[in-house]
């Protein structure tokens, strides 16, 4: 039985996502719906981003110097350590998992919210597309989600070289050499393909909880928890896959 309530709810998820770009709203309506979904959710996570990645990425040159407890280990692969890590998995995947936590519950409860005060039921009658009105504004506005995370790998790599330098772990020109050294630009373009599907996901499955949802206030918060959850292992699964498509071969 539970098998065919998730199998149900993921139908439910793809029927949602055909109706968000049919019956589309009013340009003049949306153009200022999508600029203040960006101002909340691309603007407002500029702190907390730069925050995390630059002490994460201070955190990750630091574990790297530590263990590199052979003196014949050159010190410059604290550099290409750091580079690595926030590239290819810190930025992009780390950042999006919190972002589950951030975004999501405050995309779940607005939504919730307005179900519970029956604005949702207000706009149906007026003859508005509700999932148009609410959800597309969100995938446009997290079309810019790529800013954010680019802004991220930036800030963990000089985290790491503020680290790795003021803490006496290496030199600033070992640092940069180790962090210029045999760099792939595909993985630059790799970490940005999951940026955006990670951005979609973020955009529809608390939107999707948030819309679906039942009952009162207390649902609502119930339905954020729930909505992370489910963001974050469809973060985590995407993750797997995706670099099995792109590294793997």
């Amino acid at each position: 039985m539970m098998l065919i309530r998730y199998l149900s709810q993921v139908g439910r998820y793809f029927l949602m996502l055909r109706e968000i770009f049919i019956k589309q709203t009013k340009w003049s309506v949306m153009k200022k719906l999508i600029f203040k979904e960006i101002d909340d959710l691309i603007i407002d996570s500029l702190g907390i981003v730069a925050f995390i990645s630059f002490f994460v990425g201070g955190v990750v040159a630091i574990q790297t110097a530590l263990n590199l407890t052979n003196p014949l280990i050159p010190k410059y692969l604290i550099g290409f350590a750091t580079r690595q890590s926030v590239i290819l998995e810190f930025a992009p995947t780390f950042i999006s998992v919190i972002m589950a936590g951030k975004m999501g519950s405050f995309i779940t409860s607005s939504i919730g919210t307005m179900r519970v005060t029956e604005q949702i039921d207000a706009l149906e009658v007026m003859g508005v597309n509700s999932l148009n009105y609410l959800v597309f504004p969100k995938i446009i506005a997290l079309l810019m989600y790529p800013f954010l995370i680019g802004i991220s790998m930036f800030l963990g790599v000089l985290g790491g070289w503020m680290a790795g330098v003021y803490g006496g772990f290496t030199s600033s020109d070992e640092f940069i050499l180790g962090a210029q050294m045999e760099f792939i630009p595909f993985h630059i373009v790799y970490a940005f393909i999951k940026t955006l599907i990670f951005a979609m996901l973020l955009a529809t499955i608390p939107s999707f909880h948030g819309y679906y949802m039942k009952g009162g206030a207390l649902e609502v918060g119930k339905a954020s928890t729930v909505s992370f959850v489910w963001t974050s292992v469809s973060i985590i699964l995407f993750n797997y896959i995706l670099t099995q498509l792109l590294l793997g071969s």
